[in-house]
C-alpha cells in the first residue's frame, strides 16, 4: 500500500464519519423540533382558552389570588375548568395550577397561606401544578 492509497483511505474514512455526523445532528433536530411541537400543541397549559371567570379567592395572606374560569375549546370538547395563580406581591406573570376536563363548576378554599384545594385536588403553590391529561 502506497502513500497516496493511505491517504486516499484516511480522506474517505472522514467524509463518511463528516457525513454521519451531519445526518445525525439533523435527525437529532428534527424529532426534537416534532416532540416540542406535540407538546405546545396538546399539553403546555399555557395555551387552554379561558372564556369566563366563574370563581375568585385569595390567600389568607394575600400573596396569592386563584381565579378559576370555565373553558370552552369548541364543539368537539366538553367543558373544563381552568384555574391560575396570581401572584399579587411579586411582579410574575399568572401560571395555570389546575385543568380538569368535563366540569362546568368549581369548589374551592384555602388550607393555609399556600395550600388551596380545587375540586378536591390539594395543590402546594406556587409549584404543585394539577392537570387531568398528565394523571
Amino acid at each position: 500500500m502506497g502513500k497516496r492509497d493511505f491517504h486516499t483511505a484516511n480522506e474517505e474514512k472522514r467524509i463518511k464519519r463528516n457525513t454521519l455526523l451531519v445526518i445525525t445532528g439533523f435527525t437529532v433536530f428534527f424529532f426534537s423540533v416534532v416532540a416540542y411541537g406535540i407538546y405546545w400543541m396538546f399539553y403546555d397549559m399555557n395555551r387552554i382558552p379561558k372564556s369566563v371567570m366563574i370563581e375568585e379567592k385569595s390567600s389568607p395572606n394575600g400573596f396569592y389570588t386563584v381565579r378559576a374560569y370555565l373553558s370552552d375549546a369548541g364543539a368537539t370538547t366538553s367543558y373544563s375548568v381552568v384555574a391560575e395563580l396570581i401572584f399579587n406581591t411579586e411582579h410574575n406573570k399568572p401560571k395555570n395550577i389546575y385543568f380538569q376536563n368535563n366540569q362546568h363548576s368549581v369548589e374551592m378554599h384555602w388550607v393555609d397561606n399556600d395550600t388551596v384545594v380545587i375540586n378536591g385536588v390539594e395543590l402546594n403553590v406556587p409549584d404543585a401544578v394539577y392537570d387531568y391529561r398528565r394523571e
